[in-house]
């Protein structure tokens, strides 16, 4: 029996969507848990040499080689365990949970509001192999072969933006972050709708321009925080690295293009040389790769103005139930603090 195709749910109180994807939970995780001893390395099947162990590939750096086989630098795969389904591939439709039917009540039903609203979770879940070596962490990158990756990125973004809503990028890494296979990949969502977080980012955006009559938001911001200095981490002539002032947990990063520009994927290597910095900083202040989640916020359709960034969240504690009532968070070690530690990691 086939698992359900991926859905997406309308929470009735709060009109956020869930996706319910129940075949991401047959993925194979490798990370210590008891009864499923970890493979590691000698059976990865990111590594080069086992592309037969993926789905074939969508998209490839390869100076050398057959397509699907050896001689790749970055590729990029559809999820084996997609949390979106391709259109058409029959999701199921809004209101199959709402119970038995009772043809007496139709009418009745008829002209109230719908309580179990759900569809189709369409779009696309692809995955991006970022080196053909073992390296598990893109701090364990080389500054070119990280630089390598990030076009691959901006590739497949660039071949999913004109359709979706919104194309998200992310990265975990390492189990408490949500990762099931250590080999250093992205994950890319072409998504048919704009999430809220992104659409409340587009309208702070919009009102900024507005009410400073031209403004650019993190244009403000990041001239400010290099005049001020107090959670600025490392500036070069194409971006600033600062730690956010309303960080929501300990040591949160923020990379902003210093020029504004929506779309990531069109600012071919701007930001890379930074990315490599934040990384490293986070490496060195900690002695090893932290678990971490981070992610690329590029403009969804809609977006005018918008100035792309990428957010980065080491795992170093945890949402408790104030935090997953409210959606405040409460972080006990301050932005001021963290960016000084990880000015000093960098020397």
């Amino acid at each position: 029996m086939s698992e359900p195709a991926p859905e997406i749910r309308l929470d009735q109180l709060t009109g956020l969507r869930t996706i319910l994807a129940p075949g991401r939970a047959d993925r194979p995780f490798e990370f210590g848990f008891p009864d499923n001893p970890s493979t590691r390395e000698a059976d990865c099947p990111f590594c080069e040499g086992r592309e037969d162990r993926t789905p074939p590939e969508t998209w490839a750096d390869r100076p050398d080689g057959a397509e699907n086989g050896p001689g790749w630098r970055v590729r990029a795969v559809p999820n084996l365990y997609p949390a979106l389904a391709p259109s058409g591939d029959g999701a199921a439709e809004a209101g199959h949970s709402e119970g038995p039917r009772d043809p007496l009540r139709a009418s009745a039903r008829a002209g109230q509001p719908e309580l179990f609203a759900g569809g189709a979770a369409e779009g696309i879940h692809e995955v991006i192999i970022h080196s053909p070596q073992h390296h598990r962490a893109l701090s364990a990158l080389s500054e070119a072969e990280l630089s390598v990756a990030l076009s691959g990125w901006r590739a497949r973004m660039s071949a999913h933006g004109e359709t979706a809503a919104c194309v998200q990028l992310i990265v975990n890494e390492g189990p408490d972050a949500g990762a099931s296979l250590e080999h250093s990949h992205a994950q890319l969502y072409a998504l048919g709708f704009v999430p809220a977080a992104v659409a409340r980012e587009r309208e702070r955006f919009r009102a900024h321009h507005e009410s400073t009559m031209g403004g650019g938001l993190l244009e403000d911001v990041a001239t400010e925080e290099v005049r001020r200095r107090e959670r600025l981490v490392a500036v070069d002539d194409e971006a600033v690295l600062i730690c956010p002032w309303a960080s929501g947990s300990p040591f949160e990063l923020r990379l902003i293009p210093r020029r504004a520009a929506p779309r990531f994927e069109a600012e071919e290597g701007v930001g890379d040389a930074m990315l490599a910095t934040a990384v490293r900083a986070l490496a060195a202040r900690f002695g090893a790769e932290p678990q971490l989640n981070l992610w690329v916020r590029t403009a969804p359709s809609g977006a005018e103005p918008f100035h792309w960034h990428i957010d980065i969240v080491p795992r170093l504690s945890v949402k408790a139930s104030f935090e997953l009532s409210t959606g405040v968070d409460i972080n006990i070690y301050p932005p001021e603090r963290a960016a000084v530690e990880l000015r000093e990691a960098l020397g």
